[in-house]
């Protein structure tokens, strides 16, 4: 039997619940549907990237020249601060919370979220935490001493846009730690029956991997800004060296959670690409355990990392080795990763779509980054590289060019299912185009711009250096360009983009077993395990030619490696939904 015969086959057993209506108001309100707050979420972030990528083309217009000609040396400050914290805590963190929250009860046959209503909070903490981070731009005292806020810097600098700093990062922490709950209970307690963990797709393995790490490290982050905010407003000496104390200890604390936020930002997007590139290959995932496993891996080797951004700060020279040695070994699973996804599309009928391009692209810039990630780790190089424009380039390869590309290859590939409509495939390989040739040109060129010695977080610099800050600059006004097409492909296809069906892919996960857009309650039946997520291309097992009823079912009947999906005919709803009346 054809893969198309047993996709149509598939199609008439699956049990579709009636599409949910939903009104424009709904995404306005506190609406507790796990897939309302999916798209407040991704719409959301969205908008706070805008606002953060305008933030980066003002402080690489300053840059286009060696001197200060554009914005003062405060503003150009307090630009590259905020623009590092938006894209940070306000677009590619609460974008991988959006996917999982639309993904994970639909890709386990959960109905909905295991706390529906702290789901709501979690997404509602978000939008108050940037305007008011973005408020302290406006009033003229924003935060000017970088993303990572050391002491004694922040203690001296403006008071009032330090603590909104501190206050509006606390918040978007909270609501990554009550996101992180809820989609750890949700995974480990709300799967279908008869799913075990290893029949989960590969997502769901990079979720649960992104919430553990989540929940041990965030709060550390939330101690370190707690007495930090001390310091500032009620004389304490924690981190202030004047009054005695140690700002050693605050890299140690802040790290302890900003370098497992690098996983945090591109584990997700991990999962989402082990998603795409099976579907669209049309070949089984390669070595599933390897990447499931691989997503544990980093994220508890992640935790014993951070102190390689303090190489320079005076550790000991053991402690040295040991996170060098601890750096390198964690490209050991992101290797794998590499490897597997390569290794699905080789051979494969790849489908060179927009998500697929996305997707690819998304491989080949996380090498690269990962590739200068293993430059760093070592300790003579870090040092000589320490605190330049190397290190800018190497953080945006993993996270523009990795998360950033996983977002928009999430976002075509499952926006048939959020919206029940197509987007247009021209406009999104033009979206590409561009934003694949200004990510390499506006970040390649730092490599070589922080090897000749130019170092971050200057408005101006040795006239040696313009040329390649002028291609840069370029650079990133062509990724500005590159957003035009794609949100007017987006807005247009919502509005009047050809309906996608139910399962235009022909992916075999069970968020496409069920209507575009999906049903308010998902399923009107409960999922049962038929075919594996990624048989693509395999033979149709026996036991899905007569798959018991819900009250009939055991749970013997989803074991073995073929899990997955398909949803259970109710004796009361027409199996063809063409057949209802």
């Amino acid at each position: 039997m054809t893969q198309a015969q047993i996709q149509r086959s598939a199609n008439l057993s699956i049990l579709e619940a009636e599409p949910g209506e939903r009104k424009w108001r709904d995404y306005f309100t506190f609406n507790t549907d796990h897939k309302v707050i999916a798209i407040q979420y991704l719409v959301t972030t969205f908008i706070f990237y805008c606002i953060g990528g305008v933030m980066a083309d003002m402080v690489r217009t300053e840059l286009k020249t060696p001197e200060v000609d554009f914005v003062s040396r405060e503003v150009y400050n307090s630009l590259f601060t905020l623009h590092a914290t938006i894209m940070i805590f306000l677009w590619i963190v609460p974008a991988g919370a959006g996917f999982a929250n639309f993904l994970i009860p639909l890709m386990i046959g959960a109905k909905d979220m295991a706390f529906p209503r702290l789901n709501a909070v979690a997404f509602w903490m978000i939008p108050p935490g940037g305007i008011l981070l973005i408020s302290s731009l406006v009033l003229g005292d924003a935060a000017d001493a970088g993303w990572t806020s050391y002491p004694p810097l922040s203690l001296v600098t403006g008071q009032l846009g330090e603590g909104i700093w501190i206050i509006s990062v606390l918040l978007l922490g909270t609501s990554s730690i009550l996101g992180a709950i809820n989609f750890l209970v949700t995974l480990l307690k709300m799967r279908t029956p008869g799913m075990s963990t290893t029949q989960m797709p590969l997502f769901c393995w990079a979720m649960l991997a992104t919430s553990a790490l989540t929940l041990v490290s965030t709060p550390v982050l939330a101690g370190a800004l707690i007495l930090l905010s001390f310091d500032l407003f009620a004389g304490t000496a924690f981190f202030n060296p004047t009054g005695g104390g140690d700002p050693v200890v605050y890299q140690h604390m802040f790290w302890f959670y900003s370098h497992p936020a690098v996983y945090i930002m591109i584990l997700p997007f991990f999962g989402i690409i082990s998603e795409v590139i099976p579907v669209h290959s049309r070949k089984p995932i390669f070595g599933y355990k390897a990447i499931a496993y691989s997503s544990l891996a980093i994220s508890f080797l992640g935790l014993i990392v951070w102190a390689h951004h303090m190489f320079t700060s005076g550790i000991p020279g053991w402690l040295r080795m040991f996170f060098m040695i601890t750096t390198m070994i964690i490209a050991v699973p992101t290797g794998i990763k590499v490897f597997s996804w390569l290794g699905t599309m080789w051979g494969g009928k790849i489908r060179l779509n927009s998500a697929m391009l996305f997707a690819i692209g998304f491989v080949s810039l996380f090498v690269i980054g990962g590739i200068s990630g293993v430059m760093l780790a070592a300790v003579p190089f870090d040092i000589h590289v320490h605190d330049t424009y190397f290190v800018v380039a190497h953080l945006h390869y993993v996270l523009f060019g990795g998360s950033v590309f996983g977002i928009y290859a999430g976002i075509y590939h499952w926006y048939p299912k959020m919206t029940g409509r197509m987007m247009n495939e021209f406009w999104g390989k033009v979206h590409f185009a561009l934003m694949y040739v200004g990510m390499n040109l506006c970040f390649l060129p730092m490599h070589k711009l922080g090897l000749m010695g130019m170092n971050r977080r200057i408005a101006e610099y040795d006239a040696k250096f313009a040329t390649l800050n002028f291609v840069c600059t370029m650079g990133a006004y062509l990724l500005a360009i590159s957003t035009v097409p794609f949100i007017i492909n987006a807005i247009w296809s919502w509005m009047y983009g050809p309906k996608a069906g139910n399962n235009p892919w022909e992916a075999l996960t069970l968020e496409w077993m069920t209507s575009s857009p999906p049903a308010i309650e998902n399923f009107a039946g409960f999922p049962v395990l038929a075919t594996g997520p990624y048989d693509y291309g395999m033979d149709r097992p026996k036991s899905e030619v007569d798959v018991p009823l819900a009250d009939e079912r055991e749970p013997a009947l989803a074991a073995g490696p073929k899990s997955a999906l398909r949803a259970d005919p109710d004796p009361n709803v027409a199996a063809n939904p063409e057949d209802r009346k």
